[in-house]
């Protein structure tokens, strides 16, 4: 049985993913999301995918930002023990975070496919989205989450490929609106 592979991100109308909790993430206009008004109902996808979430799977440097937050963290804490994945080709067993559930280094889009063929339920991508447009293109996600911002950045990290291709039409499974003008934007990636 394959595994569900889903990438799950705050993005910018724009499509840019890049740095949405403050600039010390990289981007001049980092920290978009906590600029926005908050309303709790808008991160109630976030609750629905913890308990979906059977395995994470991060890059490298989505992998130390949320390693430095998320173990110590009431609001991760059903993360703390599940199965993490880190797709690098950079980072050693020793740069592993101590106490956060057992972690496989995966150094290749091969060993991401063959980790999809394992048992369990679906892994969720957070952040990473030079990671995720990556497997997109080598046909590996099945879901997007999406939590869209009424933002427009111009530049930055974007988890969608801008490589020439043939269209892909997404199948849209769940939608919503918020007051403050976010939306979240469940589709399915047709096989």
């Amino acid at each position: 049985m394959t595994r569900e592979l889903v990438w799950t991100g705050f993005i910018t109308l724009d499509g840019v993913a890049d740095s949405p909790g403050g600039t010390e993430e990289g981007h001049p206009s980092g920290g978009w999301v906590l600029r926005h008004e908050f309303l709790p109902e808008m991160f109630s996808l976030k609750g629905e995918e913890i308990a979906e979430t059977s395995a994470l799977m991060f890059g490298r440097r989505s992998y130390e930002a949320f390693g430095a937050v998320w173990p110590g963290s009431e609001d991760h804490a059903a993360y703390r023990n599940i199965p993490k994945f880190v797709v690098s080709t950079t980072i050693a067993e020793d740069d592993l975070v101590d106490g956060w559930g057992g972690t496989t280094v995966l150094r290749s889009t091969e060993e991401v496919a063959a980790a999809k063929h394992g048992d369990g339920g679906a892994i969720f991508i957070h952040g990473s989205p030079e990671l995720a447009r990556r497997l997109a293109d080598a046909g590996l996600i099945d879901r997007y989450h999406l939590l869209m911002f009424p933002y427009l950045l111009g530049s930055g990290k974007r988890p969608f490929s801008d490589a020439e291709r043939d269209a892909t039409a997404l199948r849209l499974r769940e939608s919503e609106m918020y007051a403050n003008g976010v939306m979240k934007l469940i589709y399915d990636v047709p096989r």
